[in-house]
């Protein structure tokens, strides 16, 4: 439940060219905890016991609460009100289902945690078959995952000016299919800790070039509710992954077990480079109010609303618009609309109909403030291929209920 107001606040207090630093110096804080949770868990279980623990981490949760009331946020109430619940998570999926940079992301990321949580599902247990004392190996282990994630996070704004975020996220899969197979294979800590280091760069580079991918394709308007789905593939993910590799010391014995996953995760890693078509969609989200806000001519505005836009289309260039239609389709579905249609008319095959539904006059107010500058130019490419005189005809109406 915390997670998407978290992934949703970052953004409100840095700046959009800030984002990948904050969300790394947040992967920062996460594996400090990492490497300082256990230690200091350890020896409070060791002299205080079990209880201790618990106690503690409930006074941290919060602290944390108390430290996010202090936060002020300048709220600025919409005029037109708060959207409806299942209203506003009905146009939350489908934004996420008609954006391709998401679904390429989450794509991505399911790939990626699918495959790379399986070393940390089996981690007690690999700790457990090394020489040494097995408690003490599993905080080594983990600490040097952490280590390798801080370091990893510091090294990522120079990663980055060399390779691009699609990169990071194959490269990081590709050396965390390699570190858990050294893991797996090898049977002594001196090359498992080096490999848990590894493992921690790799996890942070593809998991902060995820966020970053999926944060940046996400308007505000719709962030909270695109990173719970992104929480969702994460977690969901983790949870089969986790399962995939088999119930406990078993699958933990299978040593080619587990470096056939490693294989495996390689394999769909790059996969995926080629089934996510890049990408990479760095186009401004942010609102442009560009377009002018229709006011209504009447007080019953109840009812969903019908929007017609009526062009006269040469011939010749009749496939080219149908095709540029297929991205209006999208644009339309991702603000919210009901449904979208393209109608051609029988008696005149020159006219071409746009026709939208949305829900209720309200919610197609809220349209306008979505409507981004590619909004805009994407309306000014359909308009340019009218050759009728004057602009595209707009029309909209009220569905009565009979």
């Amino acid at each position: 439940m915390r997670f998407p107001v978290f992934a949703a606040i970052v953004p409100a207090l840095v700046p959009r060219t800030q984002l990948p630093e904050a969300l790394a110096l947040n992967g920062v804080a996460m594996n400090a905890s990492r490497i300082a949770g256990p230690l200091i868990a350890g020896a409070l279980i060791a002299s205080a016991g079990s209880v201790c623990v618990f106690v503690l981490n409930a006074m941290l949760s919060l602290l944390c609460g108390a430290l996010l009331m202090r936060w002020r946020r300048a709220h600025q109430p919409s005029p037109l009100g708060r959207e409806r619940l299942f209203s506003a998570i009905r146009v939350g999926v489908q934004f996420v289902s008609q954006s391709a940079p998401v679904r390429a992301t989450l794509l991505r990321t399911v790939v990626f945690y699918f495959n790379s949580i399986a070393m940390l599902a089996l981690l007690p247990l690999l700790a457990h078959g090394r020489d040494g004392p097995a408690a003490s190996m599993f905080t080594v282990l983990l600490a040097c995952m952490g280590v390798g994630a801080i370091a990893g996070a510091l090294l990522l704004p120079r990663m980055r000016q060399l390779v691009s975020r699609n990169g990071l996220v194959v490269a990081g899969s590709l050396a965390q299919a390699g570190a858990a197979a050294v893991v797996a294979l090898n049977g002594t800590r001196y090359l498992a800790a080096p490999a848990m280091l590894v493992a921690g760069v790799a996890w942070i580079t593809a998991a902060n070039s995820l966020a970053v991918s999926v944060q940046l394709a996400l308007p505000d308007w719709v962030r909270a509710r695109g990173m719970s789905i992104f929480q969702m593939a994460m977690m969901g993910a983790c949870a089969l992954g986790a399962a995939r590799v088999g119930p406990g010391r078993i699958a933990a014995q299978r040593t080619g077990e587990r470096a056939g996953a490693s294989v495996v995760g390689a394999v769909m890693a790059l996969a995926t480079l080629r089934l996510a078509g890049g990408g990479g969609n760095d186009a401004d989200p942010t609102p442009s109010n560009q377009f002018k806000v229709p006011v209504a001519a009447t007080m019953d505005t109840a009812g969903h609303v019908q929007i017609t836009i009526e062009y006269r289309i040469d011939a010749a260039r009749a496939a080219e618009f149908r095709a540029l239609m297929r991205e209006s389709r999208r644009s339309r579905l991702q603000q919210g609309a009901l449904s979208w249609e393209l109608l051609r008319s029988a008696s005149d095959p020159a006219c071409y109909i746009e026709r939208i539904v949305d829900e209720s006059w309200i919610e197609h107010l809220r349209h306008f403030d979505r409507v981004t500058t590619a909004d805009v130019a994407l309306r000014d490419r359909k308009f340019a291929f009218h050759v009728g005189a004057g602009a595209p005809v707009v029309t909209r109406c009220f569905v009565e209920d009979l």
